[in-house]
């Protein structure tokens, strides 16, 4: 068994690992999905495709579905 100086280092060491792990729990793959998900706002009425501003869904519109009328939400965006 560790005494002295060495229990209270290795204890440290512990909750020093402890607090790391903790932190890096609210930070998983899943948790990151759902927020980059309530990013994605904006659907395309053609092949719903999710963009996260009008300016990127326009530009989205004009390339993959140039022979498509424009819907009136994006007439007036920039």
């Amino acid at each position: 068994m560790a005494r002295g100086h060495q229990k209270i280092q290795s204890q440290a060491k512990a909750a020093d690992k402890q607090a790391k792990m903790k932190k890096q729990q609210g930070h998983s793959a899943n948790d990151q999905k759902k927020a980059a998900q309530k990013a994605l706002v904006h659907v395309c009425a053609v092949c719903k495709s999710q963009m996260p501003d009008p300016k990127t869904y326009k530009q989205h519109f004009e390339n993959k579905h140039p022979k498509n009328d424009m819907p009136e939400e994006l007439k007036d965006v920039v």
